[in-house]
């Protein structure tokens, strides 16, 4: 997916120093509220199929099981245009009956790099659709072959316009068992869904899991007229910019667009997105993308929690991504083959946030928050300050300057307790957690460390210091991309 830059309408990122916070987070006594509803909730993984030529059915195997372990119930097949893409598909699909656990999975479309202009463009659709309508692990929904995209919001296939060559050319041309329930990810208005009424069933909210609102000139903006800026952000200005981070404004604007569409039959299903962290630094010369969107103020935590906040109107979570390491948001290990993103991928594995997905995805399921039955620590944090300067011949990406140079830190508690946060031998504070999940950040030191300890009756229950993560303020190349570890 090396074009999605293109269709993204904003850009963002952030910033802070000097900034420590404890925020207690769904503790195992606070329940949501539960819902009414006859229908499923599901949590899935977007799955870049073109990451993974060199995968065998038993690598697929291993992320079928890994992901079922943490509370994922399916993977979205994000399906391209090289010719070997659908083996990989069948070998997903093999491993998943193989599996024999229930894990669903479904196609995703890249109409960013996938053809659509002519009816044998969307007939090649429809065979992905009819080739595994009757599988044992097709996800179905409200009776019909769940299917979604990336993009699409340009395709005629043929046709006087994009809804009719949807709405023509694939939709109405699967019945039967064949039925289609699409929800695609058009980068639409979604005042225009109407528009579109017979060519899908419902649409996922892409660009909904970062605050690609939030850019620099949009922070300098709000912050000047407050007195503050991003290099000393006052209480006041901090809070600002997180209010940006995990917001739900855009989910309730597709809720009720959706809702204002005239019925076709069929409920329409609201797909919203989580991520953890996004940056990406391709030059000119290759893909040109080089930007972030603000992952700090623990987006991930965060927007799990206004998700399972706002349960009712959403339908499905989807995790955005399980292996896409080109833009930086996976959460499943590093393995496959890598879209000329090494340089800042290798050596910083992201199963941390894996590993604290089952508890956010039991709470958007169920309604309530597990109980917390294990202490654990969660660090993560960029491997070089914000401003650092290197002979990088690609530059600095777009709203770095957001970021902050800081610690961030999630720990799951079994009852009260002190956490004590680290960033160098003489650098540490000191935080007091209720039982449940904290928020904790400080700031890093350059040439320091990251390190976590929870400590209870005076006894250190976990340590974390993860070996590999220095803090610099020389790096040989920028990489904006994060460090995480967590404790077993």
């Amino acid at each position: 997916m090396q074009l999605r830059d293109i269709l993204r309408s904003g850009r963002s990122s952030f910033a802070l120093h000097g900034f420590a916070l404890s925020i207690p987070l769904g503790d195992p006594t606070t329940h949501v509220k539960r819902q009414n509803t006859t229908t499923t909730k599901y949590v899935v993984a977007h799955h870049i199929v073109g990451n993974t030529y060199p995968y065998t059915v038993a690598n697929w195997a291993s992320d079928i099981s890994l992901a079922a372990a943490h509370g994922i119930d399916g993977f979205a097949l994000n399906v391209g245009p090289d010719s070997w893409q659908s083996a990989r598909v069948a070998d997903a699909y093999t491993a998943a009956k193989n599996a024999n656990n229930g894990f669903k999975l479904f196609l995703s479309f890249d109409m960013s790099v996938l053809p659509c202009t002519t009816a044998a463009n969307a007939a090649a659709l429809r065979t992905y659709i009819t080739t595994y309508a009757n599988h044992t692990n097709q996800l179905k929904y409200n009776g019909g072959v769940f299917a979604s995209t990336f993009a699409g919001e340009s395709c005629t296939f043929g046709q006087s316009s994009v809804a009719l060559g949807w709405q023509t050319q694939f939709v109405q041309q699967l019945n039967g068992s064949n039925s289609v329930y699409f929800a695609p990810s058009f980068f639409i208005d979604p005042a225009t869904f109407k528009n579109y009424n017979n060519s899908f069933n419902g649409q996922f909210n892409w660009n909904s899991g970062w605050p690609i609102g939030l850019t620099t000139a949009v922070a300098n903006q709000q912050l000047s007229a407050q007195g503050t800026s991003l290099n000393n952000l006052s209480t006041a200005g901090q809070n600002t910019l997180k209010s940006y981070v995990g917001a739900t404004g855009t989910d309730t604007n597709y809720v009720n667009n959706l809702k204002a569409m005239p019925s076709n039959g069929k409920p329409r299903a609201y797909m919203a997105a989580v991520s953890p962290w996004f940056f990406t630094h391709y030059s000119p010369q290759t893909y040109n993308k080089n930007f972030i969107y603000d992952g700090d103020w623990h987006l991930y935590p965060t927007r799990w929690q206004n998700l399972v906040s706002i349960r009712s109107q959403v339908d499905i979570v989807q995790i955005v991504t399980w292996n896409d390491y080109g833009e930086s948001h996976y959460i499943g290990p590093i393995e496959g083959a890598q879209p000329n993103s090494q340089a800042w991928v290798n050596g910083f594995d992201h199963q941390g946030w894996l590993y604290m997905t089952q508890y956010f995805a039991t709470a958007y399921k169920t309604g309530s928050y597990p109980a917390i039955t294990k202490d654990q620590i969660f660090l993560w944090a960029r491997p070089h300050t914000r401003n650092a300067t290197s002979s990088d011949p690609v530059a600095k990406p777009t709203n770095y300057e957001l970021d902050q140079d800081q610690l961030w830190a999630v720990v799951f508690s079994t009852a009260a307790a002190t956490v004590t946060l680290s960033t160098s031998a003489t650098t540490n504070q000191t935080f007091s957690v209720a039982a449940g999940v904290s928020k904790l950040n400080m700031p890093l030191t350059v040439g320091g460390y990251m390190q976590g300890q929870i400590i209870r009756s005076g006894k250190t229950v976990v340590s974390l210091k993860p070996s590999g993560y220095n803090f610099t303020a020389k790096p040989t190349s920028y990489n904006y991309n994060a460090f995480v570890a967590y404790s077993t």
